[in-house]
């Protein structure tokens, strides 16, 4: 079998996000394409989903991945990811965009015939932004894609800009912003209203999630 034939198969764009179960924080959305020669080299490194791998660790990782495969990272700030909410009223369509905008900033940079992604509604979606930009690409999207090398290591790059954000706003507002949607997510978001007023939450916080009404009541 020739060798172009091989390669070409294993030619991929892997996308995946971090932070849209994370109350606090950005929504971050990672491309990274993957070859023949990377493929391996990231099994080397034993990627794998992000979900299983330790925070400190993920911090290490992505800067390896990054140097070795061409990439693209779309951060949504808070401030930011609130607007286009207000305006889009769907996380589905919000994510479709920002997949669609961190594919088509690496398919400047690289030339791919196939994405893919986790299933997280009408693979249309994504399609329909790129075809405006007139871009054509086979998006495949699976359930548990993270067990795809090139997802896995979109879902590590993702998560490490996640997690560099987090901490700098939490430096920002001098409280220390947890992950998730808990308990004590909830306490730091009466902090940061406590130290600097109502209005400064929209810039660290998801402000659609059930917690801004969970907090404001507490507050009231």
């Amino acid at each position: 079998m020739s060798e172009p034939r091989v390669h070409n198969r294993v030619e991929r764009i892997g996308i995946d996000e971090s932070g849209k179960g994370d109350y606090f924080g950005p929504l971050v959305i990672a491309a990274v394409f993957v070859d023949a020669t990377t493929q391996g080299e990231l099994r080397l490194m034993q990627v794998r989903d992000s979900k299983k791998i330790s925070d400190g660790r993920i911090l290490e990782m992505a800067p390896d991945i990054k140097t070795i495969c061409p990439h693209s990272v779309i951060a949504i700030g808070p401030q930011k990811y609130n607007e286009l909410y207000d305006k889009i009223r769907n996380l589905n369509r919000l994510l479709a965009w920002g997949h669609a905008k961190a594919l088509e900033t690496l398919l400047e940079r690289v030339t791919c015939e196939r994405a893919i992604s986790d299933q997280f509604g009408n693979e249309r979606l994504i399609l329909n932004v790129l075809q405006e930009k007139g871009r054509k690409i086979v998006l495949e999207q699976r359930t548990k894609a993270e067990s795809d090398l090139a997802v896995a290591a979109a879902s590590i790059v993702a998560r490490a800009e996640f997690l560099l954000r987090l901490k700098r706003l939490s430096s920002e507002v001098g409280t220390t912003l947890p992950k998730g949607a808990s308990p004590a997510v909830e306490l730091a978001a009466k902090m940061v209203i406590k130290k600097h007023g109502q209005e400064r939450l929209g810039s660290v916080a998801k402000l659609h999630f059930k917690t801004t009404k969970a907090v404001l009541a507490g507050l009231a």
